[in-house]
């Protein structure tokens, strides 16, 4: 790879001019040669063409002298001479006399028709062509026709310069037209370049280039808005988390600092007020353990990573709903569920599920019910989880799963604002969607929905699904136990 790095340190611009010019110069040398080739070919056969003439014509089928052959015009470039049989030279007029082959002395003595070929190297003296013909009598003799291929020569070196500078001016005017039009075309790459370096620079994505077309480039353009956009939403979602983050944590860290200032500086605290600060300072380091909790779960990404399985769905969530029963004892959980099949990872999906079975926990009064509901929608499965609470107001409906996002009435209730968000996030990561709504009877009503796999199969074994269904692998179930 070393013996190509210099072609890395010429510009692309120069190099896309090369390769243009590198390309139009195979083009023009190919079909430089072909037409050479092609003009040589046909140079060769003229001559040829005129030797066979020649040698039809009557005279050289009967010699009657070995002095010049009366009749014969010929012409300047052709000359003659006859040989025998054994290879002597009788008569002729080249100068010098050429030299005779086996073939001719074949065609001499009657073993041969004729022979073609050619003597001597191009551009030199005796270079010619050779056509040797047998003589009717006396019989035992042949003429050799020898035509000078000068004149052939001397129009082909003519011919080969002039292709030579042709081929030299195509190469030129290639290498300046594929400079200007890569210097044209690469214009957009140039606006680019110097837009990922004015947001390295400068560290603002508010960068963007104007998208010309709807060619490579601009899609290329395109792609790069797209990406500083994302970069830029990115980022602001980081910046907002860090201040909602902050925001959140001010609250608990500042009772805090308040209750413990108090039972460091008042050492003579009656019993109930300090049992009372020590209940307050508990219940902020559970909220705040909470909240940290939530907030690394919520951007943590390297799960999300991880290669799905194919799981249980209802075994997920009654294992959610076992751990809701234990969080919530006050509150009864009545769930119907299906079996079914999704992919996904199971310890994100049990904390989304739980997360809502804990939403939902929390606004039911005590003694209420949790209805939870699994069956199989169109390509996917639904989970419903339907609460007894006071439900959501319409103006807060569209927030629910923002993050940090506390309606006025949940203020005064612990939590962190990140449970839905949660949800939000980890349904999304495996494709499906999440909404809220005030059911008519009252309550919230919470469906998630999944992707599923052909088929189902429940933990025992059973087969279940509408018709048309594959039938589902065989998978261990997700364990219920902690």
């Amino acid at each position: 790879m070393r013996r190509f790095a210099w072609v890395q340190r010429i510009g692309f611009r120069t190099r896309v001019a090369l390769v243009a010019a590198a390309a139009v110069g195979i083009a023009i040398a190919l079909a430089s040669t072909v037409a050479y080739l092609i003009v040589r070919h046909e140079l060769y056969a003229q001559a040829d063409s005129q030797l066979r003439r020649l040698a039809a014509a009557g005279e050289l089928t009967n010699i009657q002298s070995l002095g010049p052959l009366p009749g014969v015009k010929f012409g300047a470039t052709i000359t003659y001479q006859v040989i025998t049989a054994d290879g002597r030279v009788l008569a002729g007029n080249t100068d010098p006399p050429i030299p005779v082959t086996p073939a001719d002395q074949a065609v001499a003595s009657r073993s041969q028709d004729q022979a073609l070929y050619t003597i001597g190297r191009p551009h030199s003296e005796q270079h010619a062509r050779v056509l040797t013909v047998p003589v009717a009598r006396p019989p035992g003799l042949a003429v050799q026709l020898v035509r000078s291929l000068s004149d052939v020569d001397h129009t082909l070196r003519q011919l080969g310069l002039l292709l030579f500078l042709v081929a030299a001016c195509g190469i030129g005017l290639a290498l300046v037209l594929g400079y200007v039009v890569s210097r044209t075309g690469l214009r957009p790459v140039k606006r680019l370049t110097a837009a990922a370096e004015q947001v390295a620079a400068t560290q603002q994505l508010d960068q963007r280039i104007e998208v010309v077309g709807d060619d490579e480039l601009a899609r290329l353009a395109s792609s790069f808005n797209a990406m500083l956009a994302a970069l830029a939403e990115s980022r602001h979602q980081q910046a907002q988390l860090v201040a909602d983050a902050g925001h959140e944590l001010r609250t608990p860290l500042t009772s805090l600092r308040t209750n413990i200032e108090v039972l460091m500086k008042v050492r003579d605290l009656p019993a109930p007020e300090r049992d009372s600060l020590l209940d307050d300072v508990q219940a902020q380091l559970e909220e705040l353990t909470t909240l940290v909790g939530d907030l690394v779960e919520l951007a943590r990404e390297d799960e999300l990573e991880v290669e799905p399985q194919e799981l249980h769905f209802d075994v997920i969530v009654e294992r959610a709903i076992d751990r809701a029963r234990r969080r919530a004892p006050s509150v009864t959980f009545a769930a119907q569920l299906q079996p079914g099949l999704v992919r996904g990872q199971p310890a994100l999906l049990e904390r989304a599920i739980l997360n809502v079975l804990d939403n939902a926990a929390k606004w039911s009064p005590p003694g209420s019910h949790v209805d939870i509901g699994l069956t199989r929608n169109g390509a996917g499965w639904e989970l419903a989880v339907k609460d007894q609470g006071p439900g959501i107001a319409p103006d807060d409906l569209p927030h629910v799963f923002d993050r940090f996002y506390r309606a006025p009435s949940a203020r005064a209730l612990p939590g962190s604002g990140l449970g839905l968000a949660i949800v939000r996030q980890v349904v999304e990561a495996h494709g499906g969607t999440v909404q809220a709504s005030s059911p008519p009877g009252g309550g919230t009503l919470i469906e998630v929905d999944l992707p599923a796999l052909g088929g189902v199969q429940g933990p025992e074994g059973q087969q279940h699904g509408g018709p048309g269904e594959k039938e589902g692998p065989e998978l261990v179930p997700y364990p219920l136990a902690d």
